[in-house]
């Protein structure tokens, strides 16, 4: 209960902070071009994923916000939205795609739809693996918008009855995640799929000097040598232990 009534003093906080950590970006590994494609939280709009889309834009990479207006869940329009999407920007080659929230999940979906089209997933505090809506603070919310969502959509197969996840994925979690229990933002760990810890609240992701650093890093790995991450020397503080 006191991170999720924390949350917007600690989002603030982390946003006045940001100008503080610029640095520490400008150490941050540079892309090679590739097409990534951000996908923001439910009740959110392009606006919220602006900072991080500008910053890996600075970087190098062909960056794109998902132009679906509020993402409120996954109706009809906005699932067939994001498959057009993914399709028009695979054509120049494998997508990066980095999802917030909800906008996690419907990245890990879209993976699993269209293995060949993907890169890489990275989620940024998105319960994909939660059995209960009540494990998040916008279960409400979420409830009352269901009968706008594709059949089944509201709440993905329990992961350990699905298939491996095709695509190299980083999972980024907080302990103090106001909104998601962390524990349903993360998977058991393999040569293709890790967990990372960092200290952030839930609306602050994408304006964490450390999330973003991490994105970058994981990003900028080549293509089909993706290893898991491992803090450079001195930013080991960075990531506390899971």
């Amino acid at each position: 209960m006191l991170w999720y009534l924390t949350e917007p003093t600690r989002t603030a906080v982390g946003i006045g902070q940001f100008a503080a950590t610029r640095s520490l970006l400008r150490a941050a590994p540079s892309g090679d071009g590739h097409t990534v494609l951000v996908l923001p939280g439910l009740g959110a709009t392009d606006a919220s994923t602006a900072t991080l889309r500008k910053f890996l834009t600075g970087l190098g990479y062909d960056v794109h916000g998902w132009g679906l207006g509020l993402n409120i869940g996954p109706s009809v329009g906005v699932v067939r939205g994001m498959r057009d999407l993914l399709r028009e920007l695979a054509v120049s080659g494998k997508v990066g795609i980095v999802g917030w929230s909800l906008g996690g999940i419907f990245a890990r979906e879209l993976a699993r739809e269209h293995p060949g089209m993907v890169r890489q997933v990275i989620t940024l505090g998105s319960p994909y693996a939660m059995t209960d809506l009540r494990q998040t603070r916008v279960n409400p919310v979420y409830r009352l918008l269901a009968r706008f969502y594709v059949a089944g959509a509201d709440m993905p197969p329990p992961e350990h009855t699905r298939p491996p996840f095709p695509v190299p994925s980083t999972s980024v979690y907080s302990k103090s995640d106001g909104i998601v229990a962390w524990q349903t933002c993360i998977s058991t760990p393999n040569t293709r799929q890790e967990n990372v810890a960092v200290a952030s609240s839930h609306l602050g992701y994408g304006y964490n000097a450390t999330v973003l650093w991490l994105i970058a890093d994981r990003l900028s790995q080549r293509h089909n040598r993706w290893r898991p991450f491992a803090p450079p020397p001195g930013m080991s503080r960075m990531f506390p232990a899971a």
